[in-house]
């Protein structure tokens, strides 16, 4: 589990795709690998995946075909940068929102309007995501814990207001419009729905 407080900026060493359907990612992150064991999850971009090598202030992990087809890991290049988390342990605050690590699609930056002290930034996306996102709700995008300031059926976007500190620290900060971001919306929004369309629910609670 993650909270969506991104720890550092890492880069992108390289990607390997893997028969089409696969691929290896190695990632420079001298932060959250300072700790770092075989088997340890690290979000990159939102995207929980499981570490099985590193040193060197890299880590590397394997991106199995459902994350290259759900997400945008299989675009990323040598060079690229990348928000890093490493697992919440009990111990730690709880900063952002619940973030599993599952990216439920991938969004498009449909505009950013720089602001004295903030910038607001909308983002396209499926009917499919849009349904669970809802006014001054969490998201999460790109693996980064987001308040959501309005919700728009009608062109398919929402809104959210990005800090100074966020557009420093994370890639939101070098997003251009028209790029693709991964999504993961909120998991009892999804356990919700999922129940109201089983007809698992009763006056009296769930059956």
């Amino acid at each position: 589990m993650f909270t969506g407080i991104i720890e550092e900026l890492g880069t992108v060493e390289s990607l390997d795709l893997l028969d089409g359907d696969a691929a290896r990612l190695t990632i420079r992150g001298p932060k959250v690998t300072e700790d770092a064991g075989h088997g340890d999850s690290i979000a990159v971009n939102g995207c929980c995946l499981t570490v099985t090598d590193h040193g060197g202030a890299t880590f590397t992990a394997d991106v199995m075909r459902e994350t290259l087809r759900r997400t945008s890991l299989g675009g990323l290049e040598k060079g690229s940068p990348v928000n890093l988390e490493r697992a919440v342990t009990a111990h730690e605050r709880l900063g952002g929102h619940i973030v599993q690590g599952h990216v439920d699609g991938t969004g498009t930056i449909a505009s950013r309007n720089p602001g004295e002290h903030w910038e607001d930034v909308r983002v396209a996306t499926s009917p499919e995501i849009l349904r669970y996102v809802a006014e001054k709700g969490s998201i999460a995008i790109d693996g980064v814990s987001l308040t959501v300031v309005d919700v728009d059926d009608a062109t398919g976007t929402f809104g959210v207001s990005l800090i100074p500190t966020t557009l420093e620290l994370t890639v939101l900060g070098r997003n251009q419009v028209g790029d693709t971001v991964n999504l993961e919306v909120d998991v009892i929004a999804k356990y919700v729905d999922r129940l109201l369309a089983t007809g698992n629910v009763s006056d009296g609670g769930v059956r």
